[in-house]
């Protein structure tokens, strides 16, 4: 994890560990007639000369999943570990479940449940175990097996060590343990790592099952298309400051970004293609065959289409892909955003704030 400390296996145990330093608080702010879920105000992180997180103001709403994304060292697990009070800001405040997140830490603890990146199991232990100790401390009654079998792992897999258990069975049962007693917050850190796509699919599947209950889920990956298909906004996190936050059409709308719209023709010609490129909107245009793909701004695509009919070529059939959740990213992550200021992005990948990317190529459950 950042710098602020790790998440481990003291959540699940109620108990907490953080950094030592003195630190100053705001009171927190009064609260709304609707439960917040989460609520940052001039949150500023510092560890010695570096500033983590710098004056963040961030609001979840009761009941929305919220994606929280950001590049390699952008503060989004400092971020996280104030939520869970496992580092105290530096300056702000923060609110967890309309309850200070240092004063009502352990209540919050009681309310929450929390799948976090590189969870580590007790190799001893089987895995019903593991969930009968996250039972036992919330003090809840709920049944392991059922919570087992919920993430896919069956009575045989219960029974077995979880020192035994690959990568992405330790993620099933970390998601387990998160579920027990029905959390109103449910906070998830990579919660697919490790997962094949049958496992990300279920996962995703519990998100809005637990979403539709009524439940909030925050949840942060670098995997952006388990974003995109769970979470009603999006927070992007660049060099400790929240740069963009909307739902995927409202960032769209503000990156202005293009679409490709893909058109499968009869006998395209050069002067066809000059006639596209010439339309304002385009930004580029590229042939493969037949096949034209054109980049260009939403109202463009029928005058593309219609440009490559009165040249006389025949339009058999043709579809757009909007901007993905990837390409929003970059366009906040790299060169210059769309924020009021204009500041310049830093050039980052698609990391998380722990884990390169590089590891992506994880491997296979069982």
């Amino acid at each position: 994890m950042a710098a602020g400390g790790v998440i481990g296996r003291d959540l699940v145990a109620g108990t907490i560990s953080r950094d030592s330093e003195d630190v100053t608080l705001y009171d927190p702010p009064k609260e709304s007639a609707g439960m917040t879920a989460i609520e940052l105000r001039g949150v500023t992180k510092e560890f010695a000369d570096v500033t983590a997180v710098d004056d963040l103001d961030l609001t979840v709403e009761e009941g929305e999943v919220y994606g929280f994304l950001g590049p390699n060292g952008a503060g989004k697990s400092t971020t996280i570990n104030m939520v869970l009070d496992l580092v105290r800001p530096t300056t702000g405040a923060v609110t967890v479940l309309d309850r200070d997140a240092t004063a009502d830490s352990v209540e919050i603890r009681q309310r929450t449940g929390v799948l976090p990146e590189g969870f580590a199991v007790y190799d001893r232990l089987t895995g019903r175990k593991h969930v009968e100790f996250a039972i036992e401390s919330k003090d809840v009654d709920a049944d392991p097996d059922a919570l087992l079998e919920r993430v896919g792992l069956d009575a045989e897999d219960g029974d077995r060590k979880a020192g035994g258990y690959s990568k992405g069975m330790q993620q099933r049962l970390a998601l387990a343990m998160a579920l027990v007693g029905d959390p109103e917050l449910l906070i998830l850190d990579e919660p697919s790592s490790g997962l094949d796509p049958a496992g990300a699919k279920e996962m995703r599947e519990i998100v809005r099952t637990e979403a539709d209950r009524g439940a909030t889920v925050f949840f942060s990956s670098h995997v952006l298309g388990q974003v995109e298909a769970v979470c009603d906004r999006v927070g992007i996190m660049r060099e400790g400051e929240l740069v963009a936050e909307d739902s995927i059409e409202g960032l769209r709308d503000a990156v202005g970004g293009e679409e490709t719209l893909e058109i499968e023709t009869v006998e395209m010609d050069d002067d066809a293609l000059d006639a596209v490129r010439a339309l304002s909107g385009v930004s580029r245009v590229d042939r493969d065959g037949d096949r034209v793909v054109v980049n260009c701004v939403s109202d463009a695509k029928t005058r593309a289409i219609a440009a490559l009919e009165d040249a006389g070529v025949e339009v058999e059939d043709f579809h757009t892909k909007e901007a993905s959740l990837e390409d929003l990213f970059l366009a906040y992550t790299e060169g210059d955003s769309p924020s009021d200021d204009g500041e310049e992005a830093a050039a980052d990948g698609l990391e998380t704030d722990d884990a390169d990317v590089g590891t992506a190529a994880e491997e296979v459950e069982r």
